[in-house]
């Protein structure tokens, strides 16, 4: 059953039954198919490149799906091409960043100067801009005909779509969805896909579940007759010229035969209160509200200004068009963690439309998506990112920034602080510099070491790497190999694992060998089905026996992994899983001089033969009671020290001032994500995600196939670090000066090959870092590459890793 016959329904009943999900029905609230919401009236601008690789991937798949559909012989995508043109300077290398996105994911674009631009727009006004990127492949699509036409493709396998019928409940029994109730009667269903767009959350509710996207309205406008058009296209075509961005003035346009269409950003964001919307199929389209002049003023003056041939048009008709913001400006797509078989797909524009749709498709007919979802899974989020006043206020920011050059580490600015750790106030009187994960406030450095001696020699970089950053980070990662460091890792998801019935459990999700002695520390891989690593934890074993004796601490990387456990928790109830995150809080240790420090503080063997590596042990630190594992995502000697929230400020308090005499330092996450590249260690959702699998990944040690059945392991057969096409490897640029931020296109004998996904300035080694994907004839030490950063090409050189320590003798002493 699918709620809502919007784009994203049609595509989706069209995936499905492609895939032999015949007995689909759709239903809808309005007529068929110019139904109300959003693809209504949406204008149909398809640019496909993204700073995610996902929603590039999901544009790419729209436009070859729709470029395939006719409906009555009537085109449903044209393939005219988008300009994105720059005013400024900032907007230019802006624009040459998109240029290296697109190139990465695939996608073939060209940079063009003003006079280029102009042959392809002719409306333009050369002598306003500097330049631009145009990109082929983009285009128009119709949305409202694409739909139908999807629709009858999966009418014609045996979906049906009813008109009318106002959905007024979920019915459901013992944790799964059983029917849909309508006002014209009830139909039972054991898989609900909610589509109903900027209606979601009124429909996400009926299932008791908060679907976090705000509605915005969104001004567009069609001009009268504009004479430099005449005679150019048809009324059949609609447009010959390239879609059009001005994001320097949030602005974009399209052709309407002789007219043409603006939409605007630029205005005050305008939340809409749904109870306020009229029903569909009245007289008026309850997804166009009325039209506010005066909010659009400017933009017609920013028209004209770099569209000189509208000097004499005016504005014809405009309207204030609903669709849906997220908080992060992704789709949310995926199951109700509490209602199993109610899914939702909302929040997705006509740009990703067929992408989202195949995904889901896949999601639910063959288990596993094939494309990586991680960002758009609609249980990605926190609790505190679920609360009404967040989700406006960050949709509505959205709104906002839509168009704005964003920096990838540059956060939100409100609503802040959302969540401190214990330690907050002694950071913030060493001057932390924080920026946001998950709520979460996260020092990256603190002017209190801009005194360090190590700052001395740390190196510059350009403009764009400099952005978020400090060489105070580059002093606190040298300190941290020389002397000893504090690291805030309070941020990172803990769970709680308990139950008789847990050793199984874990053994099923994971790859390692989890059956050994209390004390031990694992790390391991989550898989799903097709073998793709879905996470990567760290599982401590800290309990043993029946009952609540068995007891495991799980490093986790989000909310999915606690997600992902939960749903297979077996139905006996001999396993509860717990998220443990906001009543613990962590300090990671490290540095040579750690055991020099901790040693004396402890009632507890900290020696090497007491406490060896990847072990962990209850002990008291001064007068705080802590769960220390020895572990190292930094390549030193030392431990995660874990306590209860309560102790924490007295935890950091106590080591602070035992460290005093050894020189400890409080460092940031600028410095540790230099500290773990230079050992090689993966961050999952940058360096890898369930589109890799542990092989290709460098991980293929975490993966013990002897140890009995686990998930993803038949996907697994077969498979080796040998037998694999792509790796992920160490590039050491021949620069030491370039740093890049990651996402970049890597070259090999002058042409694309895959992308980079973290890097870092390495500062233990004098050397910039990067890890990318690459093909395996090009994945040997010693091959030659480039690097594409904002236009230039970066030469590099594939290396054997880590780059530190490869023997491992800092860590284990």
């Amino acid at each position: 059953m699918i709620v809502g016959a919007g784009i994203v329904g049609c595509a989706l009943s069209e995936e499905l039954t492609a895939r032999g999900w015949t007995d689909v029905t759709v239903l809808e609230q309005g007529p068929l198919f110019a139904t109300g919401g959003s693809s209504s009236h949406a204008p149909g601008l398809v640019f496909q490149t993204n700073s995610s690789k996902t929603m590039t991937e999901f544009a790419s798949y729209t436009v070859r799906k729709y470029s395939s559909l006719t409906l009555d012989g009537q085109w449903c995508f044209r393939q005219v091409g988008g300009l994105e043109v720059a005013t400024t300077p900032e907007r230019l290398a802006e624009l040459s960043r998109r240029h290296g996105l697109a190139t990465s994911w695939g996608v073939a674009g060209d940079l063009l100067d003003p006079g280029q631009c102009a042959e392809l727009h002719p409306l333009l006004d050369r002598d306003a801009i500097l330049g631009g990127f145009h990109v082929p492949t983009d285009g128009l699509a119709k949305a409202v005909r694409a739909g139908e036409a999807q629709a009858r493709l999966a009418i014609g396998r045996g979906a049906r779509f009813l008109a009318h019928h106002t959905v007024t409940g979920i019915e459901s029994a013992h944790g799964r969805v059983r029917a849909v109730v309508t006002d014209r009667g009830s139909f039972p269903a054991d898989v609900v896909v909610s589509c109903a767009g900027f209606w979601g959350p009124r429909i996400g509710g009926m299932a008791g579940l908060t679907v976090p996207l705000v509605p915005l309205a969104h001004q567009y406008v069609r001009t009268t007759p504009v004479p430099a058009l005449a005679g150019h296209t048809t009324e059949e075509l609609e447009a010959v010229k390239p879609i059009l961005r001005h994001q320097d003035r949030d602005l974009y346009y399209r052709e309407h035969v002789d007219r043409i269409g603006i939409g605007s950003y630029a205005h005050r964001p305008m939340p809409v209160d749904l109870d306020a919307v009229p029903a569909p199929g009245g007289p008026v389209m309850p997804s166009m509200l009325p039209f506010t002049a005066e909010d659009f003023e400017q933009s017609w003056a920013d028209s004209r200004a770099l569209l000189p041939a509208l000097a004499g048009s005016r504005i014809e008709e405009g309207f204030n068009g609903i669709f849906s913001f997220t908080t992060d400006g992704f789709p949310l797509l995926g199951e109700s963690p509490e209602l199993r078989g109610f899914w939702v797909a909302e929040a997705v524009w006509v740009t990703h439309s067929a992408g989202v749709a195949r995904a889901m498709a896949q999601w639910l007919v063959e288990g596993t998506p094939r494309t990586d979802l991680h960002e758009c899974d609609l249980n990605r989020f926190e609790p505190v990112q679920l609360a009404p006043a967040y989700v406006q206020r960050r949709g509505c920011q959205n709104f906002v920034e839509v168009y704005d050059v964003i920096h990838p580490l540059q956060p939100m600015e409100e609503p802040r602080p959302l969540r401190v750790s214990p330690f907050h106030a002694r950071q913030r009187e060493l001057g932390g510099y924080f920026l946001e994960a998950s709520g979460w406030e996260r020092p990256h450095w603190y002017e209190a070491n801009a005194e360090l001696p190590e700052l001395a020699g740390i190196p510059g970089r350009g403009a764009w790497a400099s952005r978020y950053w400090s060489p105070i980070a580059g002093a606190e990662a040298l300190a941290t190999r020389r002397r000893v460091a504090m690291y805030d890792m309070t941020a990172l998801k803990r769970l709680e694992v308990t139950g008789p019935g847990s050793l199984d459990f874990l053994q099923y999700l994971t790859t390692n060998q989890l059956d050994k002695p209390v004390g031990s520390v694992t790390y391991t891989l989550l898989l799903d089905e097709s073998g793709g690593v879905r996470s990567d934890l760290t599982v401590a074993r800290l309990g043993r026996g029946g009952g609540f004796g068995e007891r495991w601490q799980i490093g986790a990387n989000g909310n999915l992994d606690l997600d992902w456990l939960t749903r297979h928790l077996p139905g006996d109830g001999s396993v509860q899983v717990r998220d443990i995150t906001a009543g613990t809080c962590c300090i990671g240790l490290w540095g040579p001089l750690a055991r020099d420090l901790v040693q004396p503080l402890a009632d507890a063997d900290f020696s090497h033969r007491g406490f060896g590596y990847f072990k962990a042990k209850q002990a008291h630190l001064g007068h705080v009671p802590v769960t220390a594992m020895r572990l190292s995502y930094v390549g030193e000697l030392g431990w995660e020290l874990y306590t209860t929230a309560d102790h924490g400020q007295k935890l950091w308090d106590t080591l602070w001032a035992a460290g005093q005499p050894l020189g400890i330092v409080a460092a940031g996450r600028s410095a540790f994500n230099s500290l773990r590249l230079e050992k090689g260690y993966r961050s999952w959702g940058t360096d890898l995600t369930a589109e890799h699998n542990p092989y290709e990944a460098g991980l293929g040690f975490a993966v013990r196939m002897d140890k009995g059945d686990f998930l993803g392991r038949e996907a697994l057969l077969g498979l080796s670090e040998e037998t694999v096409t792509r790796r992920l490897v160490c590039l050491l640029l021949d620069d030491p000066q370039a740093v890049v931020m990651g996402r970049e296109p890597v070259f090999v004998d002058g042409a694309p090959a895959g992308y980079v996904t973290s890097a870092a300035y390495g500062y233990s080694i004098g050397a910039s870092i990067a890890y990318a994907w690459l093909p395996r004839s090009a994945a040997e030490p010693g091959c030659r590459v480039e690097v594409e950063y904002f236009g230039e090409r970066l030469s590099a050189t594939v290396t054997a890793e880590p780059l530190f320590d490869p023997k491992m003798s800092r860590i284990r002493r």
